[in-house]
């Protein structure tokens, strides 16, 4: 559980620097985000890569990426 939220922290980090978005969200909002990203990204590009706890990165990662360029405004 705790590995799951860390995991969703760190996903959801790498994300919000990769595009520059999310930088206002705070902790519980950015696990949110790294939780959801890593849903999307294994429904979309499965479960290759390096894994933690269970979560697939990069598929995670990238999942995060498109819901911050989807939901988050720049600067916001």
């Amino acid at each position: 559980m705790i590995g799951s939220l860390l995991v969703g922290f760190i996903v959801a980090m790498i994300a919000a620097a990769i595009t520059n978005r999310g930088e206002k969200m705070g902790c519980i909002g950015k696990i949110l985000l790294g939780l959801a990203g890593a849903w999307v990204g294994q429904l979309l590009f499965g479960d290759w890569g390096p894994q933690i706890a269970d979560t697939a990165i990069i598929p995670s990662v990238l999942g995060a990426v498109i819901l911050l360029a989807i939901f988050w405004e720049r600067g916001s």
